[in-house]
């Protein structure tokens, strides 16, 4: 099991999770927008008061987020694929 099945789920496996983990960063502004808390929270109650600077700040630092979150993940896929 430990030989021949593990190293050949492995890459897979791992693929798999960064995949998700990359999807879960984009996910978690979404639900924040719609009540369940987080940065999308954040950017909703800034919208509301009209808070343009606050803003414009949220969504750079959600678009750092995904650009880093995925470079990440081509990384980690490209070592173990």
């Amino acid at each position: 099991m430990a030989y021949g099945i593990v190293p050949q789920i492995l890459p897979a496996f791992a693929g798999i999770a960064v995949f998700r983990w990359d999807i879960n960063i984009r996910e978690s502004t979404v639900l924040g927008l719609v009540g369940a808390g987080g940065i999308g929270l954040q950017l909703s109650s800034s919208l509301n008061v009209l808070a343009w600077p606050q803003v414009s700040l949220i969504l750079l630092v959600i678009l750092a987020a995904v650009v880093i979150s995925e470079w990440v993940s081509a990384k980690v896929r490209g070592a173990i694929i």
